[in-house]
């Protein structure tokens, strides 16, 4: 069973040609070699000569020479629409564009209503994307010559696609007037008339596309979708959910391995009610997940990628019945109460995931990082030093858990076990990246400075510790120019990064280059405004040019955003206010 309506090609290739055969003249041109020269010397020099050593020199790949030829037969035959069509076509096949282009607008110069030239003329601005040029062309074609089926199709979808209906509508009832059993148009008209809310006429137009051509799965999808959004109670309900069922049955009795008939049937069964019918659809699914990829990815890209979560959650309630041991089953399950908010539930169904799944590695730091953002870190250690335990020669693992032991302020421990990932993998740009950030925390400039400079030699585009090293340095006070040089680098990268930006100025700041200071972190202010390090490094900025009223307004922001280390910036503001050092 087809289960796409547009298998058909609608126009034959850029390179293909639009006649059946050459029809020039092999007449000798009067500049003919005399018959008592050299034989060597007697060349041919006809137009249907230069013709077919064009067509030969295409066959051979040789455009360039194909191109020469054909223009030296267009100079004998300058009236010869054929010719300047498979030029333009040539230039297609090189993706001259801009050539194409010229030679089809020469050739419509002449003669507007070339139908064969207004088609590939349309079709070269479609793939351009310079619809209204294409569409006109297009209009062109089926007022010139309403026999062009295929160019109703393209055109009416064109229209569709920009939501002009009814433009859309005027070309398609066109095509089902010279083609009444064009099943394209049909169904089109159908679609149309359910996006106005004529259900009468959509199913009926869909109807008649199946009676066209039986094989379709798209209108029978349509006509389900057009009867599910139907409001309808008593009689009318029972009659409109049989219905449904019957449309998916027939496509599961002609294709009993349909995913997506199987999958929207199960659903529909559990929403009326009927549990039963919808395990007898759905746990089969579960046990096919197993060998089938297909199965679990047609319930991602169809439900968990359009944040239907809930459907999600039903249908592997259904397929985890299937095959109650799945790790995918039970990892995608964690992902997706993890999304509606249900965490416990989610970890749960992450801790499920075996060690010898695909997914083992996304699942445990999955559930460390909602350990993590529920505050229990200890949980989270606890999680990743299991996983350790089963997969010991996982770096990613030892990176998160160093993370951990780093927000937990444990330094020592967070550096152990990331050089126990080093050992592992030494060239892991992300484990000495953390490593250094670690060591910053930790008091250790020099360390922290040896650590991005590994990371820069191991990744010279690592935005992240381009703009650490160069930020370091500014607070230092060290190799400003240096420092300049590798935030800029870093801006390079993600030119629209306010932490970044933030160091450039900073960086100014330190170069006693205050105005220029105040405008880049102005702008980083503007990118990310409730940073306190950056309201803090602003309001410096201020104080500097001598505007201490901002000043202050800028520090008051900063304390009001800061949650830990209030110090230093409290002192500031009573600094700045008059009131000097507080005792100790």
């Amino acid at each position: 069973m087809r289960s796409y309506l547009f298998y058909l090609t609608v126009f034959v290739t850029v390179a293909g040609v639009f006649f059946p055969g050459c029809t020039l003249k092999k007449t000798q041109s009067p500049s003919a070699p005399a018959v008592d020269q050299p034989v060597a010397a007697q060349r041919p020099v006809s137009c249907y000569y230069f013709f077919t050593e064009a067509q030969l020199h295409r066959k051979k790949g040789d455009l360039g020479g194909a191109i020469r030829y054909l223009q030296q037969a267009i100079d004998l035959d300058r009236e010869s629409t054929y010719l300047k069509r498979e030029l333009a076509s040539i230039y297609l096949e090189r993706k001259d564009h801009e050539n194409a282009l010229s030679v089809l607008e020469n050739i419509l110069g002449e003669n507007p209503e070339d139908v064969e030239t207004l088609i590939l003329y349309g079709k070269l601005n479609l793939g351009l994307k310079r619809m209204e040029k294409a569409k006109g062309a297009f209009e062109k074609v089926i007022s010139t010559d309403p026999k062009r089926e295929n160019v109703y199709t393209v055109l009416g979808r064109l229209y569709m696609a920009e939501g002009d209906l009814d433009n859309a509508f005027r070309v398609f009832r066109q095509l089902v007037h010279h083609f009444p059993a064009s099943f394209v148009g049909h169904f089109f008209l159908g679609r149309i008339y359910a996006k106005q809310g004529d259900r009468e006429k959509a199913e009926k137009a869909f109807e008649k596309t199946l009676k066209l051509e039986p094989a379709l799965l798209e209108p029978r999808f349509e006509l389900i979708d057009l009867l599910r959004s139907e409001e309808s109670g008593g009689d009318r309900a029972v009659e409109k959910d049989e219905k449904v069922i019957r449309l998916y049955r027939d496509i599961l009795d002609e294709n009993p391995r349909n995913i997506r008939a199987a999958i929207e049937l199960g659903l529909f069964y559990d929403e009326i009610g009927r549990a039963a019918d919808a395990e007898k659809i759905l746990k089969p699914l579960g046990r096919r997940s197993k060998t089938e990829n297909i199965v679990l990815s047609s319930v991602i890209r169809q439900y968990f990628e359009k944040q239907k979560y809930g459907q999600v959650k039903t249908l592997l309630k259904y397929m985890l019945m299937g095959a109650p041991e799945s790790s995918d089953l039970f990892y995608v399950s964690g992902l997706t109460f993890n999304e509606l908010d249900e965490k416990d539930q989610a970890i749960t169904q992450f801790k499920k995931v075996r060690p010898d799944s695909r997914f083992y590695e996304n699942a445990v730091i999955n559930t460390a990082l909602i350990y993590q953002q529920q505050k229990k870190l200890d949980e989270a250690i606890d999680c990743l030093k299991e996983a350790i335990s089963q997969v010991p020669d996982n770096p990613e693992f030892m990176l998160y858990l160093g993370t951990l032991f780093e927000e937990k302020k444990a330094f020592a421990r967070a550096e152990k076990v990331l050089k126990q990932g080093l050992e592992i993998d030494g060239e892991n740009p992300k484990l000495h990246f953390r490593l250094g950030v670690v060591y910053d925390k930790w008091g250790r400039k020099d360390d922290c400075i040896a650590s991005m400079k590994t990371v820069i030699r191991l990744d010279p585009d690592h935005a992240n510790a381009l703009n650490y090293l160069g930020y370091t340095y500014a607070d230092l006070g060290q190799n400003l120019d240096e420092a300049e040089e590798l935030i800029k680098r870093a801006l390079a990268q993600k030119p629209d990064d306010g932490y970044i930006t933030d160091s450039l100025g900073w960086v100014y700041y330190k170069k006693g280059l205050f105005q220029k200071a105040f405008e880049v972190i102005r702008k980083a202010v503007e990118l990310v405004p409730n940073d306190p390090i950056i309201l803090e490094h602003l309001g410096d900025v201020y104080l500097k040019l001598n505007n201490r009223q901002k000043a202050m307004e800028l520090y008051r922001r900063s304390l009001e955003n800061k949650k830990d280390d209030k110090a230093a910036i409290e002192q500031k503001i009573r600094d700045l206010s008059g009131a000097g050092p507080q005792p100790k």
